[in-house]
């Protein structure tokens, strides 16, 4: 009994990515830090992996939570790469904001 009441239903998971989801596209759109960015990016991903797992849920299937597992070891990828280059930005020109390295050219 206390384990039905424990369990999260399928809208439950759907409503929390969405939820999570919008953050993160809204921190990405607003924020002019780098490394801000990069974590509303990172955000936006584990709502993504939320929903698969809710689809899971719903079909009673592992392949979702699989796909999730990928998932994640990509984002960690991305943002290992994407603090890299954020890094050397940051030494190079010694700018934070993305309105100082709009213009790439050397």
């Amino acid at each position: 009994m206390i384990e039905m009441l424990l369990t999260p239903h399928v809208e439950q998971y759907f409503i929390l990515a969405f939820i999570l989801l919008g953050i993160g596209l809204f921190g990405m759109m607003v924020r002019k830090n780098l490394i801000t960015i990069l974590m509303s990016l990172e955000l936006a991903l584990n709502s993504v992996n939320i929903a698969f797992v809710g689809i899971d849920k719903l079909n009673h299937l592992i392949e979702g939570e699989i796909f999730a597992l990928f998932t994640i070891a990509l984002a960690a990828a991305e943002a290992a790469v994407g603090l890299g280059i954020i890094i050397s930005l940051f030494r190079l020109r010694k700018a934070e904001n993305v309105n100082e390295i709009i213009d790439l050219k050397g």
